[in-house]
This record gives C-alpha cells, sequence and structure tokens, in this order.
C-alpha cells in the first residue's frame, strides 16, 4: 500500500475489510455441504450423479441471480443491493437444517445460490466506488481472499460442529455470522460523495478517478448494448472457462482426499485448511502484483495481462498430480494451482473497472458471473459422470487425475481469448 496515500485516511480499507468479510460468510456458507457431503451421501444414499445434480441447483440459480443482481445494484446502488443479498443467502444457509431429502437441499442449494449470486456484483462495484484504479486491484484481492478464508476455515470447523452438535447446526451457526454483518454494514457503509466518515482528502483521492464518466447513466448500458462489446465478452469468456474449476475446488476436492488418503470427513481436515490458506496468498498476491506494476510505470492493460498470464501458467503443475502418491506433494500441486486461480480472479474482476464506467460495472460482473454459472452448472456434469464410471471400475483415482487435467488447460485457454478480443483493454466510451 503506498505510504503518500495512506496519510490521506484509511476509512476505504475499513469498506475493503467488510467486503471481505462478507466474501469469507459467503463462502463459508457455501462450502459446508462439501465437507459433509461424505456424511451426508451415506444418510441420504446419494450417488456422485445425485449430488451433482445438487450443485447443479446452486449453480442455476447462482447463474441467473448474477445477471439479474448486476443490473439490480446498478440501479438500486451497492448499500440495499448488498443487504438484500446477504440476508437472504443468511436465511437460506440456516434452512439446510430443515433438509430432509435429496430434493431438499437441492432446493436449499437454489435458495442459497440466489441470494450469493449479489456478492460479487455488489463487491466490485463497491470497489470500484471506494478505490482509485491503482489500488483496485489490491483492494479486490484482499476482497477475494474472503472466500479462502471461509474456504480455510471451513474445514477446520465445520466437522468439529458437526461432531459436537450434528450437521443440521453447522448450517444454522455459519447461516448466522451474515446477519450479524448486515447490522454493521447498515450502519457503516455510504457512498464516498456522502459518506461522514470520510476525511475530504481521502475523499479526493477515491473520487479523483472517476474520468468523466459521471455523465453515464445504468440506462447508457443495457445489457442488449454490453452484450455488444468485445470488452464484455473478454470478461464473460474469462469466468467461463476458469469459474467451474473453482467450484470444483469447493465441491469436490474434500471428496478427494477422502477418497485417495482416506481421510475421516468427521474430523478437521489440515489439507484443505493448508491448500484454502495458500489461495489466500494467490488473492492479495495476484492483486498486489498488477499494482506494483502499474506503480512502476507499467500500463494498465499490460500489468492486468501480464498478472492473468502468470497466473494461467502457475495452475498448469495440477497436471501432473498423477505421477506423485506423497500427500503433501500432492497438496502443494494443488495449492499452487488454487492459489493461481485466486490471483486469477482478483485480477479479472478489477479488468471490469479497467474498461467500463462504475454505473456499468455490477452489470458486466453480472454478465460474467452468469457465464461462470453456467460453466460451473455444466463441468458438474462430467465431473459426475467420470467419477462414477471410474469408481465402478474401483479406479476413482484416475477420474480425479482427468478432472485435473482439464483444469490445468483451462485458465491459458482463457487468456488467450481475453486477449484476442480485447489486446489493450480499451475502455469503453459513451458520446
Amino acid at each position: 500500500m503506498d505510504t503518500k496515500h495512506t496519510s490521506v485516511g484509511n476509512y476505504r480499507w475499513f469498506i475493503c475489510f467488510l467486503l471481505f468479510l462478507a466474501t469469507t460468510i459467503n463462502y463459508l456458507d457455501r462450502q459446508i455441504l462439501g465437507l459433509l457431503k461424505p456424511q451426508l451421501e451415506g444418510e441420504f444414499d446419494w450417488t456422485e450423479t445425485d449430488y451433482s445434480y445438487i450443485v447443479m441447483a446452486f449453480t442455476a440459480t447462482y447463474a441467473l441471480g448474477q445477471l439479474l443482481y448486476g443490473r439490480v445494484i446498478d440501479r438500486i446502488g451497492t448499500k440495499l443491493g448488498y443487504s438484500i443479498s446477504i440476508t437472504l443467502w443468511s436465511v437460506a444457509a440456516m434452512l439446510h437444517a430443515l433438509a430432509r431429502s435429496t430434493f431438499g437441499f437441492g432446493f436449499m442449494r437454489a435458495l442459497l445460490g440466489i441470494g450469493e449470486s449479489g456478492n460479487y456484483p455488489a463487491a466490485v462495484k463497491t470497489v470500484a466506488e471506494w478505490f482509485p484504479r491503482k489500488e483496485r486491484a489490491l483492494a479486490m484481492g484482499l476482497v477475494d481472499s474472503g472466500a479462502n478464508i471461509g474456504a480455510c476455515i471451513a474445514p477446520l470447523i465445520v466437522p468439529l460442529i458437526s461432531l459436537l452438535f450434528g450437521w443440521k447446526m453447522a448450517f444454522v451457526l455459519t447461516g448466522a455470522l451474515g446477519l450479524i454483518w448486515l447490522v454493521v454494514w447498515m450502519i457503516a457503509y455510504q457512498l464516498p460523495a456522502k459518506s461522514k466518515r470520510l476525511g475530504e482528502a481521502e475523499r479526493n483521492l477515491i473520487l479523483a478517478d472517476d474520468d468523466g464518466d459521471d455523465h453515464t447513466t445504468a440506462n447508457d448500458f443495457t445489457w442488449a448494448k454490453l452484450i455488444r462489446m468485445r470488452q464484455t465478452w473478454a470478461f464473460i469468456v474469462g469466468k467461463f472457462f476458469t469459474d467451474p474449476i473453482w467450484y470444483f475446488f469447493l465441491f469436490w476436492l474434500p471428496s478427494y482426499f477422502s477418497s485417495y488418503f482416506e481421510l475421516n470427513p468427521r474430523e478437521p481436515n489440515l489439507p484443505l485448511a493448508v491448500i484454502y490458506l495458500g489461495t489466500m496468498v494467490g488473492s492479495i498476491g495476484g492483486g498486489y502484483l498488477s499494482s506494483w506494476l502499474i506503480g512502476r510505470g507499467w500500463a494498465v492493460h499490460k500489468a492486468r495481462k501480464r498478472a492473468l498470464l502468470i497466473a494461467a501458467i502457475c495452475v498448469i503443475p495440477i497436471m501432473t498430480t498423477r505421477f506423485f502418491h506423497e500427500m503433501w506433494v500432492i497438496i502443494g500441486l494443488i495449492s499452487l494451482s488454487v492459489a493461481a486461480n485466486q490471483a486469477w480472479s482478483a485480477n479479472i474482476f478489477t479488468m471490469v473497472s479497467d474498461m467500463f464506467p462504475k454505473k456499468a460495472v455490477s452489470s458486466v460482473v453480472g454478465m460474467g458471473g452468469m457465464a461462470g454459472a453456467i460453466g460451473g452448472f455444466l463441468f458438474p456434469l462430467f465431473i459426475g459422470w467420470v467419477l462414477d464410471f471410474y469408481k465402478a471400475a474401483d479406479n476413482i483415482v484416475a477420474g480425479y487425475n482427468i478432472i485435473f487435467m482439464v483444469c490445468g488447460c483451462s485458465f491459458l485457454i482463457a487468456w488467450l481469448l481475453i486477449h484476442w478480443l480485447t489486446p489493450r483493454l480499451e475502455r469503453v466510451r459513451i458520446k
């Protein structure tokens, strides 16, 4: 963080901290099902395909929800939009305790997906509103690291809560955290131009980076207009090819370690905690890298593209897990790839505010998020089929190796398509 800028005030970083906490809660609620999968599939007699349908119920509503939330948040603002989103997903998370069947879990996951889909459109727009361009990637990396903290904490506390109080209480206690966050958000948040807690020097720093976009309105960026822009498609393809990989890491890694290394799913899962801790390093490091390059005089588009390319290359080693049998070597390879996934995420989200005015940011993020969720809806079909096929052959690890091959290629494909669509991340202008 630039010491010259920190001297003008730090309230923007408190807002960033709130976004970080919301994202942490978001992923804590999201990951519980994957951690309880070995226990619940025994209780409810799920097959891998059954579980993939439950995951698809979440990703389907998450896809549609992101598109709708993106447009709504651009119209009603981040304060109200975020409040609606976290209220809905917190209540949905708690209602999982009432599920009594596979269909019941699928319904609750669908409701959770609708609520959680508002997190990133609201968070990315808030970062664009509260940070100058040179700080946005770092701020977004810090926010996105909340996903990793949530994923890191969950393997340690969810099995413990389940062991002590039962699996139902794991959903109830974690879901209640969002409602506590909501109270703080409603008290603390206002737009920078209106916030009474913001010093004048810090307000000037934030608002000085508007680039003359204040004359635009949300109506200037309808879905019909946005879908015709190459910049929109750059974000869409970037999310479509890479978001499904993150869903796989969230929803299937607990089962992978349980199957391959026979870890007890009812006990705190140290390997997963280590892997998800590495993702926090990836989020912050990836955001810091492009911000540091910009501070060193690099053009914004070159800094973002270089950070994305490095992340894409660092995902590739996950393809080599098939050649190793030592658990901690495999953990190291997966940790590198998952961390690179999050470094990618920090920069691709910031890419939207590089190319679009603030009044269009949530809409574009929603469209890309929907594309990513569609990919996340389709990928589980492939995963479920592959794992059931190899489970029947009593070689489920071979199935995971095939999936790791797909994971290793996807980010480089996405980078090449982004570079083809927007070589210089050209900024959209409304005449």
